[in-house]
């Protein structure tokens, strides 16, 4: 335990449900809880404790003031001075939120989680920079994803709001990434090194064998004793490829569900539309599964059972994540956790980063191969197969992305930001 007992602001868009960035944060804490420090919490959205959550809507990256400053600043590359005063008016109130957030729980430090980093909330950005540009608090700036890795964000009006706080370059802020590319990335655009820390598992504490809780899952996602179930555990998000795993669960030829867990992300619904649209095309049965399945179990008003995550990777028989874009990759993380084999789109990041440690997964690259379509069927067919892959996965990941690997990393922050 550290000699002196930090208080610690976490700060994003949201801390609330199953995206990469809420679980990792809620990893960050727990191992800073368990350094001796207390954690507290700015967003839009919070499921974290109340006593220690300062929400503020217009801190969401769905807020309707936000959604509509998104849409005029990232399709055109001029602004209207009224466009600029709103986000004037928005930045110097949430600013003014983040002071009150500070002092209300006498924070230390702040790390802020992918809101110096993915312009979904523009003011939000430029309030943080401001405010540790005034006061000079130490801050840890975690990038998830940067806006020059989304088309998106291509076209804008923001340039000189994603120049100033997209991300700052200030004297008290540590730059902490996710991947080795992002690293080069932040370095050649800004001239500021970072911090390399991976996405991390507890790999030291397997998970439980599953419980009757879990039992009732497939059958309340509608999927049949004999049927092969497969698990797409992502946002429904276009760079998510989520066609692909409908194509593959077309192609596998057998009697299987394709189950989505997760709700669509902060690039509207029409992709939603889209697969539902494709999945009646190509005949595939498809569970939108994000009602019943979420980051903790919870009983819904009607009395219908909500499932976690963990509960779904354990009850799948094949993971599916064609992703053609990731940061890192948790869902893969989490499937050789949870000790399922897992079909995987052979992205960038996964091939610099990841596949060199020697995991085994059945890989492809732009499009569903054949010999994707066979290793399927002997995995689903030989579930020894999986469970010998998953078993090896598992060693590899114990190895190089543990909760120790991410303890000691956070104890070197802790002590270059604070002298703790």
């Amino acid at each position: 335990m550290s000699r002196r007992r930090v208080h610690v602001g976490f700060v994003s868009t949201r801390f609330a449900g199953t995206d990469g960035v809420s679980l990792e944060a809620a990893k960050w804490a727990s191992l800073l809880t368990g350094m001796g420090h207390e954690c507290f919490y700015f967003a839009g959205e919070s499921d974290r404790p109340d006593d220690r959550s300062h929400v503020v809507p217009e801190a969401h990256f769905k807020h309707p003031q936000i959604l509509q400053l998104s849409r005029e600043l990232f399709d055109d590359y001029t602004r209207s001075s009224e466009t600029t005063g709103t986000i004037q008016r928005l930045r110097y109130y949430l600013k003014e939120q983040i002071y009150k957030f500070t002092l209300n729980y006498a924070l230390d430090l702040l790390i802020v989680e992918n809101a110096l980093s993915l312009p979904v909330n523009v003011p939000l950005g430029l309030a943080l920079t401001e405010f540790i540009a005034e006061t000079q608090i130490p801050a840890i700036a975690h990038h998830h994803d940067f806006s020059w890795e989304r088309k998106r964000f291509a076209v804008t009006a923001a340039a000189d709001y994603l120049r100033a706080a997209f991300p700052p370059t200030l004297p008290s802020v540590i730059h902490v990434v996710i991947n080795s590319f992002a690293a080069r990335q932040l370095g050649l655009r800004t001239g500021t090194s970072a911090v390399l820390i991976p996405n991390v598992m507890d790999f030291a504490n397997p998970p439980p064998a599953p419980d009757e809780y879990a039992k009732g899952l497939r059958a309340d996602l509608g999927i049949e004793p004999d049927q092969h179930f497969l698990l797409q555990p992502t946002r429904i998000v276009p760079r998510k490829r989520i066609e692909l795993a409908m194509e593959l669960t077309r192609r596998l030829e057998c009697d299987c569900q394709l189950v989505i867990t997760h709700q669509s992300g902060d690039e509207g619904s029409a992709y939603e539309r889209h697969l539902r649209s494709y999945a009646e095309l190509m005949k595939v049965k498809v569970v939108f599964g994000s009602e019943i399945v979420n980051q903790r179990r919870d009983i819904l008003p009607d009395g219908r059972k909500v499932y976690s995550l963990a509960d779904a990777y354990q009850a799948a028989d094949l993971v599916t994540y064609p992703s053609t874009i990731e940061g890192f990759g948790n869902a893969m993380l989490e499937t050789f956790y949870y000790g399922r084999p897992i079909v995987v789109s052979t992205y960038e990041i996964f091939k610099t980063d990841i596949q060199p440690k020697g995991f085994k997964v059945i890989g492809f690259e732009d499009f569903i191969e054949e010999d994707t379509v066979q290793r399927s069927q002997e995995v689903l067919h030989n579930p020894q197969l999986g469970a010998e892959m998953a078993s090896h996965n598992y060693q590899v990941g114990r190895r190089y992305y543990s909760y120790q690997i991410l303890e000691s990393h956070l104890a070197l922050l802790m002590t270059r930001c604070l002298g703790v």
